[in-house]
């Protein structure tokens, strides 16, 4: 790998450890400080809006804004990590996740303008297919698609371009249980689930990501270290 590709692994994978921590803090801000709501139509939506403000969910959305680039910019670094026997697959993960942040980010952008400015300005007619508080609203079905489908599909083709050590193993692991996560949640989703949607992508997939990118840092901080495989150790071995 080039010094700048490990240095763009790095940072974007520092990048989405600090935007996941921005939305988990956000996560739990946000039932502490207004009560729970559940939509019912966007009548009594507005009124919780408009009583309880929504600072918090922006945060939120805004980082998650920010994470959709981050993991292209991540999936890139890995491709160029890949072994070259094994790009075909690094190269599909680059692609689903592309699709994934363009469908994600097209809604939380939506979300902080259209709906946001709609509100302010009080033209909130049609909102209801654009809110994402809306469980079946269009771009909440666009939002899952993204998480579900295609950032679960990236993970499967990502996991086996990591083998070897410790590291290599934790790495793959993670995208692993944040494939099954996603695509689980997806079928959540789909046949209306909400626990299997709670265990899956709020818990499961956030695990995953977390553990995921903790782990990519260290491996792209110190390159040597972990590229250090069997072979290696039968090299020093000799040398010695």
């Amino acid at each position: 790998m080039s010094q700048l590709s490990r240095a763009l692994g790095f940072w974007s994978a520092l990048g989405i450890v600090v935007a996941f921590a921005v939305f988990t803090v956000c996560f739990v801000a946000i039932p502490l400080t207004a009560p729970f709501y559940g939509w019912t139509d966007l009548t009594a939506y507005l009124v919780h809006r408009r009583a309880h403000g929504q600072v918090f969910q922006h945060a939120a959305m805004l980082a998650m804004l920010l994470f959709g680039p981050l993991v292209v910019i991540l999936l890139g670094s890995i491709y160029d990590y890949a072994r070259e026997e094994l790009r075909p697959l690094a190269r599909i993960s680059v692609c689903c996740g592309t699709i994934f942040a363009a469908l994600t980010g097209s809604n939380y952008f939506v979300q902080l303008t259209t709906v946001r400015l709609g509100i302010a300005r009080g033209e909130v007619q049609g909102l209801e297919q654009v809110v994402q508080a809306n469980p079946l609203s269009a771009l909440s079905a666009v939002n899952m698609l993204g998480w579900t489908l295609f950032f679960g599909l990236a993970s499967l083709f990502t996991a086996p371009l990591f083998s070897g050590g410790r590291r290599e193993r934790i790495i793959r692991c993670a995208f692993l249980a944040n494939g099954l996560c996603c695509l689980l949640g997806g079928v959540g989703y789909l046949l209306e689930i909400v626990p299997l949607d709670f265990l899956t992508l709020d818990l499961g997939m956030g695990g995953a990501v977390l553990v995921a990118a903790v782990a990519l840092c260290v491996l792209f901080r110190h390159p040597a270290r972990a590229t250090a495989g069997p072979a290696t150790a039968v090299a020093r071995l000799g040398a010695g």
